[in-house]
């Protein structure tokens, strides 16, 4: 009986910790920074939307580029866009909703949970910067820059080992390699845009 009495007093402690932790000034310092974050959370919800609209696709258009006749490929290609766009439309709305909707029980709670008043308003302060706004603008620029850079200087190196992987496979599966022997395979490459047909020999 008296272990089970300090087990709940313990868990009464334990609960008026917790709730002295999340205070007012906590919780509107929190709703500042998911304000700040939301851009993120919606990009998040994109990718999330985007994530298995981008595999039917990949499948798809090796598809389209493999069985289809070649006179038919750029219309059939423009229809799959076409599909694609409908659903993100259609989709994307729904998810961002719900994201932002969630991300103060979620995000918020582990954020009210995990820092002190002193450091959300640190945070807070640290994402309002016109400096990090800028910094953080500058990601897609920067993330280019390297790609552009790593691309070409990885391809010599990668390319043997890609083709070899490419005949690897083939031979398991008892097909043609579909890099062939003078396909020029790239590094790490964009999602492939709908297929075009070939140009006319």
């Amino acid at each position: 009986m008296f272990q089970k009495s300090l087990i709940l007093l313990s868990l009464a402690a334990a609960c008026t910790l917790a709730q002295a932790q999340s205070t007012p000034a906590k919780k509107e310092l929190v709703a500042r920074i998911l304000k700040i974050q939301q851009p993120a959370v919606e990009n998040l919800a994109r990718e999330l939307a985007q994530q298995p609209a981008n595999e039917l696709m990949g499948s798809a258009i090796e598809y389209v580029q493999t069985q289809v006749p070649a006179d038919k490929r750029e219309a059939i290609g423009k229809g799959l866009q076409q599909d694609a766009d409908k659903y993100m439309n259609e989709t994307y709305p729904l998810v961002r909703e719900r994201a932002l909707k969630l991300a103060p029980t979620t995000v918020g709670v582990l954020l009210e949970e995990k820092f002190t008043e002193d450091e959300l308003k640190q945070a807070a302060a640290m994402l309002e910067s016109p400096i990090y706004a800028k910094f953080q603008s500058m990601g897609g620029e920067m993330q280019r820059a390297l790609v552009n850079k790593l691309v070409p200087d990885l391809k010599p190196q990668v390319e043997p080992k890609l083709r070899a992987l490419d005949e690897s496979i083939a031979k398991r599966l008892g097909v043609q390699a579909a890099l062939g022997g003078g396909g020029a395979a790239a590094a790490p490459a964009a999602a492939p845009a709908p297929a075009k047909p070939p140009a006319k020999k």
